[in-house]
């Protein structure tokens, strides 16, 4: 399968923006472009998530730590990631969670082609542009939690939880961020 690098977007609608109140049973917390700042609204958003994925632009060693702390950490190095841990970080992780093979990579326009034995991928999940997008194409989810750390561009501060719903379809979700 062949990853194509401009999936058509839409900005996230009202209904994809939810409370954290969700069940954390199989919940997947997402997070992007962190800049070395972890908010403590993230701290209540991803409590008793199974997992996180940090889609690059970490910034600091504290961000990883804080968020290990939390749940097992899969992350990727992002072009702004020069430094600390996250320059050593591989810039294309994948990951099986919940019955679900998730890629992950900080621009969408790095991914490279992928057919790995002809493993299929259900998830992107990427950032970089700072902007919450959830896109479907061909089947294949999309998914960028926007920014969690220091605003920018005049948007506002995101993460995203990934759960899966009963047909084992993958349900993106987009949490803004009101904290620190």
């Amino acid at each position: 399968m062949r990853y194509s690098p401009s999936p058509q977007s839409r900005e996230p609608q009202t209904d994809d923006y939810v409370a954290a109140d969700v069940s954390m049973d199989e919940v997947l917390g997402v997070i992007s472009d962190t800049h070395g700042l972890i908010r403590s609204d993230v701290i209540t958003a991803f409590a008793g998530v199974s997992g996180i994925v940090h889609a690059g632009d970490v910034g600091e060693d504290h961000v990883l730590h804080t968020l290990a702390a939390l749940a097992p950490v899969t992350a990727v190095k992002g072009n702004m990631d020069r430094h600390h841990q996250a320059s050593l970080l591989e810039t294309v992780a994948c990951l099986e969670w919940a019955g679900l093979r998730i890629a992950v990579v900080h621009d969408l326009s790095t991914l490279p082609p992928w057919d790995p034995a002809g493993e299929r991928v259900d998830v992107v999940v990427f950032g970089h542009s700072h902007r919450a997008e959830i896109t479907w194409r061909n089947g294949l989810l999309y998914f960028n939690p926007g920014s969690a750390g220091p605003r920018r561009f005049g948007r506002p501060a995101t993460v995203g939880l990934l759960t899966v719903d009963a047909t084992g379809r993958p349900r993106p979700q987009v949490i803004q961020l009101h904290g620190d």
